[in-house]
């Protein structure tokens, strides 16, 4: 089981289990000033139960529960702004057989000073017992107030994935103008695994050929993946597209998180504005917008742009909306165009999570001796020069180490992974 502030994640049946359900949700409670919660979840089978028990915990401490049903995750942070609070149950990209719940506190993901209050023992008691209620939510028509009608009325495929992104992004779509063609509404049956970022997306690919755009999203739809003339994109042309949003839109400030593509960097430097960067993690990045009062930005190795007037979260479906608004205007083209003079590879190793810190230690070593910057936000980062960097860190919802390089030289950049996979491979046989 992961329990990070980016939620707590496990196989359910097997390390995640409705007792722990209870305890984290108990727990959870002491955090809620409001009284008030919003619950909902994506698609995977165990969702139902895990729900159910963690609305009871929730209502035995007083708690009043606004239950949103199956929806994306960036519907539960918009929401919980108003209510105060809010669960999420899901593993967002995990596999079907995991689990989990992501907290969120004033619409805000959990910080790591929250964290401990979650999973460690509370106990609670309350002579009140909190009610329920079924709620939806005006998530669809707030996002339609900010981008309004597209006139060109672009041609675009939606790849649901058998998520939650069902009935949301479709819809919010053809709301604004688009033409939309929609594969993957339901997770029997799914060509696709649960991740975009990792999936080749061949039916998408092939479905939007003779269209202006794809767009993929993971199971609870915070995720987005873009499809652009037969070719899948890297994630962080998602986060790029949507600063090139915001920078039309005026926006100056912007929060990246440490793995992020240097090329969106410089092309926000570039056009004025400035950039500050954060651990990886949407909680981490947010954090840091909230500390800086930046207006945009977010994280790149998942195709996540986020908006923090709107939510304080990666909100896949906010972005197809701004992205689809762009197409045929030339700042579309500028950006990506920008973003293709470099070249990055994402790798990941697995590791023993109970490893993790000595292989990170290890390397750091000799990182230390073989590059003049080294940057220890999260994980270690090596610059080789002003276009060439590497990091590796360990994963919070994973047992692996992820290890991701970029430059503008193609090859230089697959021998700077292929050098760095081995060192991290060989410190891990050491330490083990």
């Amino acid at each position: 089981m992961k329990k990070t502030i980016s939620g707590i994640r496990g196989i359910f049946g097997e390390d995640l289990n409705l007792k722990d359900v209870l305890e984290f949700c108990n727990n959870f409670s002491s955090l809620i000033k409001s009284q008030k919660c919003v619950i909902g979840k994506d698609t995977r089978p165990s969702g139902f139960m895990m729900k159910d028990t963690a609305s009871a915990a929730l209502m035995k401490n007083g708690i009043d529960v606004f239950n949103l049903e199956t929806v994306p995750t960036p519907v539960v942070f918009r929401e919980a702004r108003k209510y105060g609070a809010g669960i999420v149950i899901s593993s967002s990209h995990n596999p079907i057989n995991w689990n989990g719940m992501k907290f969120i506190i004033d619409g805000r993901g959990i910080n790591e000073e929250e964290l401990p209050q979650i999973i460690e023992h509370q106990k609670i008691l309350k002579s009140e017992i909190g009610t329920e209620e079924n709620i939806s939510s005006s998530y669809i028509d707030d996002i339609e107030k900010i981008i309004g009608n597209i006139e060109n009325k672009p041609d675009v495929v939606v790849d649901i994935g058998g998520g939650a992104a069902r009935g949301f992004a479709p819809d919010l779509l053809k709301k604004i103008g688009c033409k939309v063609e929609v594969i993957n509404e339901e997770l029997s049956g799914c060509s696709r695994g649960p991740d975009p970022t990792s999936d080749e997306l061949s039916e998408l690919i092939s479905a939007s050929s003779k269209k202006e755009i794809g767009f993929a999203f993971d199971l609870d739809a915070d995720r987005l993946v873009v499809v652009i003339k037969g070719k899948k994109q890297i994630p962080d042309v998602t986060l790029g597209l949507g600063v090139a949003k915001s920078l039309e839109l005026g926006y100056k400030k912007f929060v990246l998180s440490i793995d992020t593509s240097i090329s969106i960097e410089k092309f926000i430097i570039e056009k004025g504005g400035t950039v500050q960067r954060s651990k990886v993690g949407e909680a981490n990045v947010i954090d840091l917008m909230l500390k800086t009062n930046a207006q945009a930005g977010g994280e790149g190795s998942s195709g996540g742009f986020i908006l923090p007037e709107f939510n304080y979260c990666r909100d896949g479906i906010l972005t197809s909306g701004l992205i689809s608004s762009m197409l045929g205007n030339p700042k579309f083209d500028e950006i990506l165009n920008y973003m293709e003079r470099y070249y990055q590879i994402r790798k990941k190793t697995e590791v023993d999570s109970n490893f993790h810190d000595k292989v990170i230690e290890k390397v750091n070593s000799k990182f230390s001796k073989e590059y003049s910057e080294i940057n220890t936000l999260d994980g270690i980062k090596g610059t080789i020069d002003e276009d060439s960097w590497v990091l590796i860190r360990k994963s919070n919802t994973e047992n692996i180490i992820r290890v991701s390089a970029e430059s503008n030289d193609e090859e230089k950049c697959k021998k700077i992974i292929k050098d760095t996979l081995e060192l991290v491979e060989q410190s891990y046989e050491q330490v083990r």
